[in-house]
C-alpha cells in the first residue's frame, strides 16, 4: 500500500511538472532572483517585504491556473495570466529601485549618448526640430504601446490559435524578464528623472498630458536602459508574424514611430532605445527556435 500510495503521488508530481510550461518556469526563476534582492534591500526599504508576500501568492495562482479540468474561462486565464502580471511586475521595480535608495548608473549612459550621437539626443532633438504636429503624434505613438503589447495576445485568443498565443506571450514575457533584471542590477534613471522638462507649448496637447498622467502614477525609477517600450513592442510585432503576417504588418509603423518617440519626447535617452531595438530583436529570433509548449 504504501509503495502504491508513493507511485501515485509521483505520477501527481511528474503530472504537475509536465503542465508547467517555459513562461511558468521563466517567471517562477525571475521572482526567485528578485526575491532574493528583496531581502537584500528590505533592512533599507520595508517595502520590499511585501513584494516576497506578493511573491508567494504566484506560487498560488500557478497552482490554481494548472490545475486539469479549467473550463473555457480558466484556460484562457491560463494562458494570458504572464500578460496580466506585468503591471505589477513593472510597479515592484520602484519599490527595489526607489529614488535614493541605489545608486543610478546615467552618468554613463550620457557618456555612451555622447559617443554615438554627439549630443544629448532626449534633450536636443526636440530643440531642433520643434514641432507641435510631431509633439502631438509621437506621445500618441508612445501611448500606443499599450496597445501593442496586450493586442495580438487578444487577437490569438479571437482566433484560437493556441500555438501562436503562446509563442507569443513567451517571446514578450522572456523580453520584459531581461528588460526587469537589467534595471534591477543596472538602473538607469533616465531623462524623465534627470533632465527638465520640455517647454510647455511641446507637451501642450491632449497626448503628451495622458503620457505625463500615466507616468506620474506608473513610473518605475532606474528603468531606463534598455527601454522596454521599444523592446517589448519590437519583440511583439516580430512575434506576432508567426500567427498573422498581417497583424506584424499593422504593428510595424506604430512600433517604429514609438522608438523614435521615446527619444524626441524625453522619455530616453538614444542608447536606451537602441539597446531595446537589440534586445527585443534577439529574443523574438532566439524564442522563435524553441518549442514553446
Amino acid at each position: 500500500m504504501a509503495v502504491a500510495a508513493e507511485t501515485a503521488r509521483e505520477r501527481a508530481a511528474t503530472a504537475r511538472r509536465a503542465q508547467l510550461r517555459p513562461v511558468d518556469l521563466l517567471l517562477a526563476g525571475y521572482l526567485a532572483v528578485v526575491s532574493l534582492v528583496a531581502l537584500a534591500r528590505a533592512p533599507g526599504q520595508p517595502g520590499c517585504w511585501w513584494l516576497l508576500v506578493a511573491h508567494a501568492l504566484f506560487g498560488v495562482l500557478l497552482y490554481l491556473v494548472t490545475r486539469p479540468g479549467l473550463g473555457p474561462v480558466g484556460r484562457t486565464i491560463r494562458e494570458l495570466y504572464p500578460l496580466l502580471l506585468l503591471v505589477g511586475l513593472y510597479s515592484e521595480l520602484d519599490v527595489l529601485n526607489g529614488p535614493g535608495a541605489i545608486q543610478v548608473h546615467d552618468a554613463t549612459a550620457q557618456r555612451w549618448e555622447l559617443a554615438i550621437f554627439g549630443a544629448q539626443l532626449s534633450t536636443e532633438w526636440w530643440r531642433s526640430m520643434p514641432s507641435r504636429f510631431w509633439s502631438a503624434a509621437l506621445h500618441a505613438a508612445y501611448l500606443s504601446y499599450y496597445l501593442i503589447v496586450v493586442a495580438p495576445a487578444f487577437y490569438f485568443v479571437w482566433r484560437r490559435d493556441l500555438p501562436a498565443l503562446r509563442h507569443y506571450v513567451l517571446v514578450v514575457m522572456t523580453t520584459f524578464v531581461l528588460c526587469y533584471l537589467v534595471f534591477i542590477f543596472f538602473p538607469i534613471a533616465g531623462p524623465y528623472y534627470v533632465f527638465p522638462r520640455p517647454d510647455g507649448w511641446f507637451t501642450d496637447n491632449v497626448f503628451a498630458r495622458m503620457v505625463y498622467d500615466t507616468l506620474a502614477i506608473g513610473s518605475s525609477f532606474g528603468a531606463a536602459f534598455p527601454s522596454s517600450h521599444v523592446a517589448a513592442t519590437v519583440a511583439a510585432a516580430l512575434s506576432a508574424a508567426r500567427g498573422s503576417k498581417g497583424l506584424a504588418w499593422a504593428l510595424a509603423l506604430p512600433t517604429a514611430l514609438l522608438t523614435v518617440a521615446v527619444v524626441y519626447c524625453q522619455m530616453h535617452y538614444g542608447v536606451d532605445a537602441i539597446a531595446g531595438l537589440l534586445v527585443g530583436a534577439i529574443v523574438a529570433a532566439g524564442v522563435g527556435r524553441f518549442k514553446t509548449g
